[in-house]
C-alpha cells in the first residue's frame, strides 16, 4: 500500500483538476503512548498509530475542508473540499496561501529515544511518577497520566511550500491528596520534547505540596501584592490577554487592544515574545501549520504593545505578513491563531525574599471563565500560602483573586528566577504589587 506521505503529493494535482484554485495539504503519520493512573495503580495502558490528511481548497476566495485517515478516499476528499469551497460566500479578502521561503533552523524538538520507546518502558517511568507521589507520608496519588508522541508532519501547498517534519513531546501529570480528616490536594506536571523528564521528583513535588498545605488559615479579604507561580499566571494570561492579541478578534471587534499598537499597556520592564524557534520550544518547529517561517517577534517591548498575532487570512486583509501563529489541534480541522512560544521577560530577582506582606498562589481554578474581551477575571487560587518577612508561611484554607489582566500587567513589579515551560507559555513566578484577594 502507499505511503499517505506519497498519496499527499498527489492530492494536490486531485484538487486542481477538481477545480481548486489553491490547494494545501496537511498530512501527519505518527506513534503515541497513553497510559492512564487510578490511585496507585495503572488503570489503562494504550499504544495508537496514527495517519490522516486535511484538505483546503481555494475557489474564488472561498475556503473548503475536507479530511480522511482512509488512504483510498484521499482523492475523494480532495474533491469534496473543492465543492465544498464551491457551495461558500466567495470571499475577496482572501490573499492565498504563504509561498515557500527560507525556513530557519531550529533545535531541540526530536528525540530518537521517544520515537522508539517500548509501551514497557512507558509503564515503568509511569511507576516512578507514582512511586514519587508515595515516599510522603500520610500522601496519596488519586490520578495520572502518561503520554508520549512521535511523529512527522508534511505540509504541501500549490504556492510550492513543501515542509516536513519530525517531533516528539512527553508528558506525566499526577494528583494527589492527603490521608485523615485534613485534606488538602495538589497537583504537578511536566513536559518536554527529550526523555529528559524527573518523573519521581515529578509525583513527590504533587505530594510534597499537598502536605505542606495542610491546616490551612483563613485571611481576611484585602489589597495585597500576589506571587503567581507559573501554574498560575500562565493559566491567567492563555484565558485573558490571549484572546485579545488574536488579529482574528481584533478584527471583528472583540479585543480591548484596538488601536492600541505601540501604547503601554504593561509595565515599562515587561516584555511578552512569542518564539516558534525558542529551542526544545512546545510550539517549536520551522514554521508554523500553514508553512510560514516561525521566527522570533515582540508582543509588547518593554511595557508596550507590539504586534498581535496572525495568521495567512488575517494578515492578508491589513496587507501584512502572517506572523507565523497559524496552529492546528489536528489534520481533522483547519489551523487557528495561536502562540507558538510565549516568552515572559522582565529583570529578575529574588522576590520572595523581596516580599515583606504578600500571597503567593501555586494554580487556580475558574480561568476559562474570564471575560475573554475585557480581560476581567475571578479564580479560585490552590495551594496558596502566606508571605510574611520574605519568609513562606501557613497555607491559605481558601481565597479567591480577582481582577483585570491589563492592570495586572502594568502592576507587575518583579519576577522570579524558577522559569518554567507550561506548556506553550515559558514563565517564572510573576510578582503584582496590589490584588484583590477575598478571603
Amino acid at each position: 500500500m502507499d505511503d499517505i506521505f506519497d498519496i499527499a503529493h498527489k492530492a494536490l494535482v486531485y484538487a486542481e483538476k477538481a477545480g481548486a484554485d489553491e490547494t494545501e495539504i496537511f498530512c501527519v503519520k505518527g506513534r503515541s503512548v497513553t497510559i492512564d493512573v487510578h490511585r496507585d495503580e495503572i488503570d489503562l495502558a494504550k499504544e495508537s498509530l496514527l495517519s490522516g490528511i486535511g484538505i483546503r481548497a481555494i475557489v474564488n476566495g472561498a475556503v473548503g475542508f475536507s479530511s480522511t485517515n482512509d488512504i483510498p478516499r484521499i482523492k475523494e476528499a480532495c474533491i469534496l473540499a473543492v465543492k465544498s469551497a464551491r457551495i461558500r460566500q466567495n470571499d475577496p479578502q482572501w490573499s492565498g496561501f504563504p509561498e515557500k521561503k527560507k525556513l530557519p533552523e531550529v533545535i531541540g524538538i526530536f528525540d530518537k529515544k521517544i520515537e522508539g520507546i517500548e509501551i514497557e518502558s512507558c509503564i515503568d517511568l509511569t511507576m516512578e511518577l507514582i512511586d514519587g507521589a508515595k515516599t510522603i507520608s500520610s500522601v496519596m496519588p488519586t490520578a495520572g497520566h502518561f503520554s508520549c508522541a512521535g511523529s512527522t508532519q508534511l505540509i504541501l501547498n500549490s504556492r510550492g511550500v513543501e515542509i516536513e517534519e519530525h517531533e516528539t513531546v512527553v508528558q506525566a501529570s499526577v494528583d494527589t491528596t492527603t490521608k485523615g480528616t485534613d485534606i488538602s490536594t495538589a497537583s504537578e506536571f511536566d513536559v518536554s520534547r527529550k526523555l529528559d523528564i524527573d518523573f519521581f521528583k515529578v509525583g513527590e513535588k504533587a505530594s510534597l505540596l499537598a502536605k505542606r498545605s495542610q491546616k490551612g488559615i483563613h485571611i481576611e479579604t484585602m489589597d495585597t501584592p500576589v506571587l503567581l507561580e507559573p501554574l498560575a499566571f500562565a493559566d491567567i494570561l492563555e484565558n485573558t490577554l490571549l484572546p485579545s492579541l488574536n488579529a482574528d478578534n481584533v478584527q471583528k471587534g472583540r479585543s480591548s487592544l484596538i488601536g492600541k499598537i505601540n501604547s503601554r499597556i504593561a509595565a515599562p520592564d515587561l516584555s511578552l515574545i512569542d518564539d516558534g524557534t525558542f529551542p526544545g520550544g512546545i510550539g517549536t518547529a520551522s514554521s508554523d501549520d500553514e508553512g510560514t517561517p516561525s521566527k522570533r517577534r515582540n508582543i509588547v517591548k518593554n511595557g508596550a504593545l507590539r504586534s498581535f498575532l496572525y495568521d495567512c487570512y488575517t494578515a492578508g486583509k491589513e496587507k501584512k505578513e502572517s506572523t507565523g501563529n497559524a496552529v492546528r489541534s489536528s489534520f481533522t480541522s483547519t489551523p487557528g491563531i495561536s502562540i507558538r512560544n510565549l516568552v515572559v521577560e522582565y529583570p529578575n530577582s529574588d522576590i520572595i525574599a523581596g516580599t515583606r506582606d504578600g500571597v503567593i498562589v501555586n494554580t487556580v481554578i475558574g480561568a476559562h471563565t474570564a471575560n475573554p474581551i475585557s480581560g476581567d477575571f475571578s479564580v479560585e487560587a490552590r495551594n496558596s500560602f502566606v508571605i510574611k518577612n520574605g519568609n513562606i508561611g501557613s497555607p491559605i484554607k481558601s481565597i479567591m483573586i480577582s481582577g483585570n489582566i491589563f492592570d495586572m500587567l502594568s502592576s507587575i513589579d518583579g519576577i522570579g528566577k524558577d522559569v518554567r515551560k507550561v506548556g506553550n507559555v515559558i514563565t517564572p513566578t510573576v510578582r503584582v504589587s496590589k490584588m484583590r484577594v477575598v478571603g
